[in-house]
């Protein structure tokens, strides 16, 4: 007796799909393709995110022992690990992350009103790059050591709702820096990023957009100050001043005036030393926006521990950029699902639940909403927090 629809198939529904054709027809994804087309693939990738699937085999055979399930989960193919594996190798990867994309805008609008920790109206960015480290002989392909393989995922993350809003898949080897050349700049917005974007040229570009940043200076940085402005000592604060650019190679790529505050962290007993080109803010905000591009760190562990993009389900670099894609977009997914049902656990909590109820006949409300999740929640790390409600 058919009781409901699946779990599954209740967060499916929150999916876009006359925009996932749009970009499967961009690519033309399903050309001579009579079975298991681009959407089947998508799904049984997602599902296997949701359930944390450990292979191929590990798919197939948890899908096939729901044979009769499928079709009601918007499969219309039977899966098997060769199909699905050669749709990984030779189906276009930009399918997904097109689709992904689309999915950020939409949970961009959900979250524009989220509060991150700083009293600001203007959107604020934090940029960073985190190493997934693979195997050399199976992924020679990912430049970065002699002994090893490992692809970079270069991310800038909206602090409001830790969306990532653009996200740029490279080998090892690629400078964090050169993204920049890369990065969709928004004008009035604030782009935190740690020092090793310390690139005077490129900031000074970015500056010119006109957007602002926050970041760290190096140690061997010179400066001339031309002011100094009073400060507040009690808050950590130790100067905060005008200062011109007195390197030669920086002075030219960089000749207009910055703004150099140094702050003493009584929590980590540390003294940092920020940049910005935003000589509006106090200097107390600056430093708390610096501290907030601590959540970019946060994301890329939180999606490390909760997501398969550690491992792959196949070698090629379209496989791997396939699946992490399609991890995004499922992390993306369950965010835009909690908003618009306005659930209030956190979203660690609510993939713990979808990954043992995919298969349950149950409202996804109610599911989410009267699931006892007190045992879960205690399990949570203090990096989870990042995501609570």
């Amino acid at each position: 007796m058919n009781s409901g629809k699946l779990v599954f198939s209740q967060v499916i529904d929150f999916l876009p799909l006359h925009t996932f054709r749009r970009c499967v027809n961009r690519y033309h994804g399903n050309y001579q393709i009579k079975r298991f087309t681009c959407l089947d693939q998508y799904l049984c990738m997602a599902f296997a995110q949701l359930t944390y699937r450990e292979s191929l085999r590990d798919i197939e055979a948890c899908l096939r022992s729901q044979q009769h399930k499928l079709y009601h989960m918007g499969m219309r193919s039977t899966v098997s690990r060769s199909t699905l594996a050669e749709a990984n190798e030779q189906r276009d990867w930009r399918i997904y992350a097109d689709f992904a994309y689309s999915l950020i805008m939409i949970a961009r609008k959900l979250y524009s009103n989220e509060p991150f920790g700083v009293d600001l109206k203007q959107t604020v960015y934090a940029l960073d790059a985190t190493t997934i480290d693979l195997c050399l002989s199976l992924f020679p392909w990912a430049n970065f050591r002699k002994s090893k393989s490992a692809v970079k995922l270069h991310t800038l993350l909206d602090l409001r709702g830790n969306i990532p809003t653009f996200i740029h898949i490279s080998d090892g080897k690629l400078h964090d820096v050169k993204v920049f050349d890369l990065l969709p700049v928004e004008a009035g917005a604030f782009y935190i990023m740690d020092r090793g974007y310390l690139d005077f040229s490129r900031l000074h570009s970015l500056s010119q957009t006109p957007a602002f940043f926050v970041t760290r200076s190096k140690s061997n940085f010179r400066g001339r100050r031309l002011y100094s402005h009073t400060v507040d000592r009690t808050t950590g604060l130790i100067c905060d001043q005008t200062i011109l650019l007195t390197g030669f190679y920086s002075a030219k790529a960089y000749p207009d005036k910055l703004r150099r505050i140094k702050y003493h962290d009584a929590e980590t007993d540390k003294t940092l030393i920020f940049l910005t080109n935003n000589f509006a803010l106090p200097p107390l905000t600056i430093a708390q926006l610096y501290k907030c591009r601590w959540q970019v760190e946060l994301f890329f562990k939180w999606i490390k521990q909760n997501l398969r993009i550690k491992s792959f389900y196949g070698t090629s670099e379209n496989a791997v950029k396939t699946q992490i894609w399609i991890a995004v977009s499922v992390y993306v997914l369950v965010a835009i699902i909690k908003k618009r049902l306005n659930i209030q656990i956190s979203l660690y909590t609510m993939l713990q639940i979808l990954s043992v109820t995919a298969f349950d006949r149950m409202p996804l409300i109610q599911l989410l909403t009267e699931t006892d999740s007190l045992s879960i929640q205690n399990n949570i790390n203090n990096q989870l927090n990042l995501f609570s409600s």
